[in-house]
């Protein structure tokens, strides 16, 4: 379905079983200085030639610092709860043979699976754009997935890191259950939410969640980093969804199952489309020039703009070719223009293919555009993220274009394109 490249890194075996996929909500396919080892866009989940999960074992109420150092140094995985600077709780974790553990975060250290950085609205990276402090955890969570059917894959807060250990500091929110276990929040949370009603132009936003580091769901905090954790919502579970949405406070994540990625369309598909509507010659009715989508390649890189691009006035969906005239502002002149077919006015952009296949609930033309970002594909996807609200920030929420993360327009979030066929 995806090219070979974008699978191959993770694939173990020649027919291994996949579990699903996350993918990095504002990137249109790639990232835009092109996908890197550990450090990507998209990352698939397969079952592993070794199953490598971990479930916990002995637990251990330790009074000095150099007792739970000693628990630390065997080797084992574990959770540390610091309750005072004289008493830890370390919860040991043995291996599962059942299971495989996936990790993701923001650093580069060997245990994390799918290196994960801020990302910046507007599908851009790099110098131009630095991140001062990123929110983002450096071990922020992990996915376990059964190794047998069904596959389910369940989310988990925080990952261990180097040592195999997860801390948890006197500061974090943390607390002893009723059962007597422990369990915890990370500092800037990991958010959830489940649609309702699978991942389809049917289906309407759930509500966000927090997860903690044992997997429990709960109401959001006041706050993202408030030490008091929310309501635990008992009749909620951490079992991921196709279509479900993971926040890591600086990206977000969605996941798609292998069942839900097999009804998305392809690469190829999205390809026959940008030709069928390049072959139709759509024409700018000011200067009468052919216009045409670029390729999917140039697309996911938003590179330099082509001659023959498509603009839109987003108020009214018209699409043209580019002209500079009918500006109302000379310091913006792109953000109120008049269209010259029916005099409204409004923002004036180029237009865009959503090339990323996994953020489309069907396989419609795309016939619809992103306001104010100027991305586009079907109506039904289009008008599906429109209503998601994304956390952003540490207490925001708001829709956004899951091609390059720009805010959506809260008094019009897409727009209907209007195309002229040749006049000849």
């Amino acid at each position: 379905m995806f090219s070979s490249s974008q699978e191959e890194h993770c694939a173990p075996s020649k027919d291994p079983v996949k579990y699903g996929e996350l993918v990095v909500l504002g990137y249109n396919g790639s990232l835009p200085n092109g996908d890197r080892g550990r450090r990507k866009s998209r990352f698939a989940l397969y079952r592993r030639t070794k199953a490598n999960g971990v479930k916990p074992s002995t637990v251990h109420i330790l009074n000095t610092p150099q007792a739970s150092k000693a628990v630390n140094c065997k080797g084992q995985h574990s959770i540390s709860y610091t309750l005072s600077r004289n008493q830890t709780v370390v919860v040991e974790y043995s291996h599962d043979k059942d299971t495989d553990m996936f990790q993701i975060g923001r650093s580069t250290e060997s245990p994390i699976d799918f290196v994960v950085t801020d990302t910046v609205a507007g599908g851009q990276e790099g110098e131009e754009t630095p991140i001062t402090q990123s929110t983002i955890s450096r071990f922020a969570c992990r996915v376990v997935c059964e190794r047998n059917p069904p596959y389910t894959a369940r989310i988990y807060a925080a990952g261990f890191d180097s040592s195999k250990n997860i801390f948890l500091g006197e500061k974090a929110a943390k607390w002893k259950n009723p059962d007597g276990h422990m369990d915890g929040l990370t500092t800037n949370g990991v958010l959830v939410m489940h649609p309702r009603g699978g991942f389809t132009e049917e289906s309407k936003p759930g509500v966000w969640r927090e997860i903690s580091v044992c997997g429990d769901v709960y109401t959001l905090r006041e706050t993202r980093s408030a030490q008091t954790p929310g309501k635990l919502v008992e009749n909620e579970s951490n079992i991921l969804q196709d279509g479900s949405l993971v926040d890591l406070c600086g990206a977000t994540l969605l996941w798609r199952t292998a069942e839900g990625l097999f009804h998305t369309p392809t690469q190829k598909h999205l390809e026959a489309l940008r030709q069928e509507i390049n072959a139709a010659r759509p024409q700018c009715p000011v200067g009468l020039n052919t216009l045409a989508f670029p390729s999917m390649q140039r697309s996911r890189a938003l590179s330099s703009l082509e001659d023959k691009q498509p603009w839109v006035y987003l108020a009214c969906g018209h699409v043209h070719g580019y002209h500079n005239w009918g500006h109302r502002s000379e310091q913006e002149p792109n953000t109120q223009r008049e269209c010259p077919m029916c005099r409204v006015v409004g923002p004036y952009v180029p237009l865009w293919l959503g090339c990323e296949p996994a953020f489309y609930v069907d396989t419609g033309a795309p016939t619809h555009a992103f306001v104010p970002c100027g991305h586009v594909c079907s109506e039904k996807s289009v008008k599906y993220w429109a209503e998601i609200p994304l956390p952003h920030g540490t207490h925001a929420f708001h829709a956004a274009c899951p091609f390059c993360a720009t805010q959506l327009s809260l008094t019009q979030g897409c727009s209907k394109l209007i195309f002229q066929g040749p006049v000849d």
